[in-house]
């Protein structure tokens, strides 16, 4: 292999060492369970990766209803609506769990999208996956029963589809937070779930907030 070769190998962009890694623009932050990452309503100055752990994105009506969007983990950003004009939060981020996630400034962000290709197409590969999730979530809130609803959340959870085996749903998810995200009421959602443990398609000791195994017959 050439100087030349050898070198432009060495300086080849790696989406994955630049989320990783601190530099220009960016910073990793220690993010301690139930700790507010931004609030809504905040400056929107940023774009965060889950490095480890896991975040809750919520919403807040003017009438004071909350509402669960999504809960993500290791490999997603959130935050991203800064890249495209939002000038304000919409949105409430909090970590669900002890998490380290990168900080990204907008400038630093946007400089590395318009300079590394390699980069670019990873990301916009994200929002598009992301989008199909919205589009699916739509359709099943549509057309699902809620319990229906309720089983593909929890399946979602616990990554069904990853590589290597299903996890222990989110530490601490309440009841209140699953009617949140299937839309229905706590009362159903404890219908549904005492449904599954009966049929064994999850598993829980201690309670629901213990966390809790969601089965492969799901």
């Amino acid at each position: 292999m050439s100087p030349a070769a050898a070198t432009k190998k060495k300086d080849e962009f790696d989406p994955n060492i630049f989320l990783a890694t601190i530099g220009e623009g960016r910073k990793m932050v220690a993010v301690r369970k139930k700790q507010t990452i931004f609030a809504q309503g905040d400056e929107a100055d940023a774009v965060f990766y889950i490095q480890k752990g896991k975040v809750r994105l919520t919403v807040v009506s003017k009438t004071g209803k909350e509402a669960t969007i999504a809960i993500l983990s290791e490999g997603n950003f959130f935050g991203e609506g800064s890249l495209a004009g939002q000038v304000r939060r919409m949105g409430s981020a909090a970590a669900m769990t002890a998490c380290e996630v990168l900080r990204v400034e907008k400038v630093a962000m946007m400089a590395a999208l318009h300079r590394e290709h390699a980069f670019s197409d990873m990301f916009v590969a994200y929002l598009l996956a992301r989008n199909i999730r919205y589009e699916e979530d739509l359709v099943d809130q549509l057309f699902n029963s809620s319990e229906k609803r309720l089983a593909r959340v929890l399946l979602l959870l616990a990554r069904f589809g990853k590589e290597g085996s299903p996890e222990i749903v989110v530490p601490k998810i309440s009841q209140e937070t699953l009617a949140e995200m299937v839309g229905t009421t706590r009362s159903r959602v404890s219908f549904f779930m005492n449904r599954f443990r009966k049929l064994g398609f999850i598993h829980y000791n201690g309670g629901l907030e213990s966390g809790l195994q969601v089965r492969c017959s799901m």
